[in-house]
């Protein structure tokens, strides 16, 4: 890769960093905070904190931060470090701003929904771009090494106890909305860094392995590709056809597959990324 495309390449995703940062703190300052409604995390914290005390929200969200980069530099890396703290950096500095802009709705609900959506699409910009905004996401990808619980589990467990916490400040009833509010925006997240579309990946294996390969190259447009199996009960090689597929094509897929072998064995689970064009559907003719 060339120096110009390698810094092409940093401009682009330090844009996405700084366009979700931006659309985190609108979520939050144009939304959730002017209805009570608090994310999970450190911005969490943050939030309860400057309504308390009355000191910027800005400051607790840079400043409570530091020492979970400081730990997340030594165990995790220096890049992800990096662009984490230029993304908190961006929205503590953005929250600011927004501040002293009133909010867009008091209607509690719609709140809840278009700030959890534009919170979500934002946090969601900046993980996919290697960046965090919550330093307890690093905590917990940490201990995720050293305990059995998964990274997801780690940071649901930290969020309890910081909803918890709003529910006494601020209402049980902001605390219950925060919660729809943080589920919105963990799904907004998921579909930024995942799409909407997701990807799927199928394993087949048949007597008719070509034959349904080709009915899928020329009617779902996918590419496909043999591997060599080995059945355990019948020692006997075997051909598996792996292909990959968006969810939207899962029933035409099982449909191909039926119509040309009702007895084939088929397995499809989720893809969290897929890259190379090869994956690219080509036009079916």
């Amino acid at each position: 890769m060339t120096k110009k495309k390698r810094a092409l390449k940093v401009l682009y995703r330090y844009f996405f960093l700084l366009s979700g940062s931006i659309m985190a703190a609108a979520g939050l300052e144009f939304f959730l905070i002017p209805n009570k409604i608090i994310d999970g995390g450190i911005v969490g914290i943050s939030i309860i904190l400057s309504y308390l005390s009355q000191i910027p929200l800005g400051l607790f969200t840079f400043f409570l931060n530091i020492p979970f980069l400081v730990f997340g530099y030594k165990q995790i890396g220096k890049s992800f470090v990096l662009q984490s703290i230029f993304s908190i950096t961006c929205f503590s500095f953005f929250v600011s701003v927004f501040h002293p802009i009133p909010g867009l709705t008091d209607d509690i609900l719609l709140a809840t929904v278009f700030g959890g959506i534009i919170l979500g699409i934002g946090v969601g910009f900046i993980i996919r771009y290697g960046g965090s905004l919550d330093g307890t996401e690093m905590i917990a990808i940490v201990l995720n090494k050293r305990m059995t619980f998964s990274v997801g589990q780690i940071v649901m467990f930290f969020n309890i106890f910081i909803l918890s916490s709003a529910g006494l400040v601020f209402g049980w009833d902001r605390a219950m909305y925060s919660l729809i509010a943080y589920f919105i925006a963990y799904k907004a997240i998921d579909i930024i860094n995942e799409g909407i579309d997701e990807a799927k990946a199928a394993m087949i294996i048949s007597e008719k392995a070509e034959e349904i390969a080709e009915n899928i190259m020329a009617r779902l447009g996918r590419s496909v590709t043999y591997l060599d199996g080995m059945g355990a009960y019948a020692e006997r090689q075997q051909t598996i056809i792996y292909s990959v597929i968006t969810r939207l094509e899962v029933a035409k897929l099982k449909a191909i597959i039926n119509d040309t072998d009702e007895n084939a064995f088929v397995t499809i689970h989720d893809v969290s990324d897929v890259m190379g064009r090869k994956h690219k559907k080509r036009s079916i003719h």
